[in-house]
């Protein structure tokens, strides 16, 4: 049971996907907006996977019934509202402009509606961003259509660009002109690394795309000299545990079969001096909250204090930085 001191904290989340953040009853009725049939049942068993593969698969059959503004307005509803219950103030939410590009819907109108949505939410004490994220086994060419879309949205609230997906599919060297181009617009640079690539990953995306914050980063602990160079820099890595349990990025990290949650390097990522920032990723597609995950890290040996610094650090690294613990 975490302390009352942190269970009753304001706190912030910097790495989640809109998408992944779907409750099975809520693709349930995405899917009767469109007439079709999908029971929850089937939600729960898809919400399962093997491998990181399997969950892309997944994620690419949820995201099938988004198809209108009103659909994107829903699930951001949904999403504020769990946020609420977790006592989050302040949010970084990643959206899937790339997969609505392949989609041929319009990014515009979609995201017109995630804000008209998110903004009954300011009065009762939740701020949400948005980071505009590319996947990267479409390319370049199409990530820089993802630009292209935040140019033309042209809101303060898309605070970052991102790039998720699969990141052993497109060298990143390929990536570098998409992430000059997201500098030049003004926009913070965010990419997922070393999930389930290796500690190169993270060295390439640090040093060819100057990212700002990373994604998983859990491969820096097959590192000690990547590890050394994320604390010099102050370099945050957004931290996932559950998801990394579940997508087996943690097995593949460690060279096992399978891997549960108490191998997790979260502990000693964040002794080391690398700053982390605590997230869910995907919370309904990994059954997971955001007070879970913080309970997860005090199953880890983390200290009441550590959990305290914890939950600053979220703040701390947000790219909007007006927010601190004590709001709200």
């Amino acid at each position: 049971m975490l302390p009352e001191t942190i269970a009753s904290l304001s706190k912030a989340e910097l790495h989640l996907h809109l998408e992944g953040s779907i409750q099975p009853s809520t693709v349930c009725a995405l899917a009767a907006r469109h007439g079709l049939e999908v029971t929850e049942q089937e939600v729960r068993r898809r919400y399962a996977y093997q491998n990181f593969l399997e969950f892309l698969e997944t994620f690419k059959w949820v995201t099938s019934f988004l198809r209108e503004p009103n659909d994107y307005a829903l699930v951001t509803r949904d999403l504020a509202e769990y946020l609420l219950s977790q006592r989050v103030v302040y949010a970084e939410i990643t959206i899937s402009i790339g997969v609505m590009l392949l989609r041929k819907q319009r990014a515009e109108a979609n995201f017109e509606a995630i804000l008209a949505a998110a903004e009954s939410f300011l009065s009762r004490g939740l701020r949400m961003n948005w980071i505009f994220d590319a996947v990267r086994q479409f390319g370049a060419e199409a990530a820089m259509r993802v630009l292209d879309a935040a140019k033309q949205c042209a809101s303060k609230s898309i605070v970052a660009f991102g790039i998720g997906g699969d990141e052993l599919s497109v060298p990143t060297r390929e990536l570098r002109p998409v992430y000059d181009q997201a500098a030049a617009l003004g926009l913070h640079r965010l990419i997922h690394a070393g999930e389930v690539g290796g500690p190169e990953k993270l060295r390439e995306a640090i040093e060819l795309l100057g990212v700002e914050r990373i994604g998983h980063g859990i491969a820096a602990m097959n590192d000690p000299a990547l590890m050394d160079l994320l604390a010099d820099r102050r370099i945050p890595l957004e931290v996932c545990p559950q998801s990394n349990v579940r997508t087996g990025a943690l097995a593949l990290q460690l060279r096992r079969d399978e891997a549960s949650i108490d191998k997790h390097p979260l502990p000693a990522l964040f002794r080391h001096g690398i700053p982390i920032v605590l997230s869910t990723d995907d919370p309904a597609m990994f059954h997971t909250t955001l007070v879970q995950e913080y309970e997860h890290a005090q199953q880890l040996g983390m200290t009441e204090n550590e959990l305290l610094r914890l939950a600053q650090m979220s703040f701390d690294f947000a790219f909007e930085r007006q927010h601190s613990r004590t709001a709200g």
